[in-house]
């Protein structure tokens, strides 16, 4: 399994956007070019944060997104879905229903052991990310970066926001 870079894009942006004040955003291309990244990339990305109900936009010359809900009740499953979507990862196409010795479908009726065993093995990735919230994200940034690269990243974020 793969997640999309846009995934990883889109949970940082969250995750920058959760440490706004109330009356602040970010647009899309400052986002961007914290990490160094094109653009209308990221801009996309963020679009998807909304329409997802995640984030939330403004439109003008004080535009800009910012969290559309408290950052508790952002997991990193709904980014997840948010970017890439709800389709399961293991796809089965009953292959046992084919070639010589195929399995009659009358056979087929339950899912064969290897379908369950991906669905069990992707439900326990959903639930792991879905108990991951934006919250967690914040602490373990803390505890793991180096106080002068927060105050860094602080200041530039204040100086990058734009009034709501």
């Amino acid at each position: 399994m793969q997640i999309s870079k846009g995934v990883e894009w889109a949970c940082h942006a969250a995750a920058i956007l959760m440490s706004l004040p109330k009356d602040r955003a970010l647009r899309a291309d400052s986002l961007a070019r914290y990490y160094d990244l094109p653009s209308a990339y990221m801009a996309k990305q963020l679009q998807a944060l909304s329409k997802a109900g995640i984030t939330q936009s403004t439109r003008g010359a004080r535009g800009g997104y910012r969290l559309a809900k408290s950052p508790e009740d952002i997991n990193l499953w709904d980014i997840t879905t948010a970017i890439e979507g709800n389709k399961p990862v293991f796809r089965c196409t009953e292959i046992r229903q084919n070639g010589p010795c195929r399995f009659d479908k009358n056979s087929c009726k339950k899912a064969c052991p290897i379908a369950k065993s991906f669905a069990l093995a992707e439900k326990a990735f959903r639930d792991t990310l879905a108990n991951i919230n934006l919250i967690d994200i914040a602490i373990i940034f803390a505890q793991d970066t180096h106080e002068e690269d927060i105050l860094k990243g602080s200041a530039w974020i204040q100086k990058e926001a734009v009034p709501l």
